[in-house]
This record gives C-alpha cells, structure tokens and sequence, in this order.
C-alpha cells in the first residue's frame, strides 16, 4: 500500500497531497482489520491468489489465510492493479 500511494505522490506532484497520501494509507489499512468481520469472504480472481481467500474493500483486495485464530494478510493489491501477470 504505501508502495502504490507513494507512487502516485511522485506521479501527481502538483495535485495528490501528503495528507491525502496519509489519509489513503490509513483507510487501506484499517478495512484490514475488517477482513473476516464484515467483509465477505470471496474466492480469489486472479490466479496467483490460488489457494488464498479474497476479501474487498474500496480500492483494495487483499489476499489471506486463516490459521487457528489468526488471519494472516499474504498480498494486497488495489483495483487498478488486479490481473494476473
């Protein structure tokens, strides 16, 4: 995530804010902790998530595994950039 905001912060100088670039990253990460709890579980759509579920939110898909308890967050990738390679 920080990543991709940071490169639209060097892409779009003049018009994407640091504060928006904070703001994005901290909405991303927060649906995070909402995998499991409202986001629904999904099968993955691009290949290379086989095996993983998928769970959306907004921009974002995030690929995970459930062990025990604990969700563990294995890739997370935003709209514009869901396909496989």
């Amino acid at each position: 995530m920080y990543t991709f905001y940071h490169n639209v912060a060097k892409k779009y100088v003049h018009t994407y804010s640091y504060e928006l670039m904070l703001r994005n990253i901290r909405d991303a990460k927060q649906s995070i902790y909402r995998i499991e709890v409202d986001l629904q579980r999904r099968e993955p759509i691009i290949n290379r998530w086989e095996g993983y579920y998928m769970a959306h939110s907004g921009k974002w898909y995030f690929a995970y595994r459930i062990s025990g308890n604990d969700i563990y967050i294995v890739d997370a990738c935003h709209a514009l950039n869901m396909h496989d390679y």
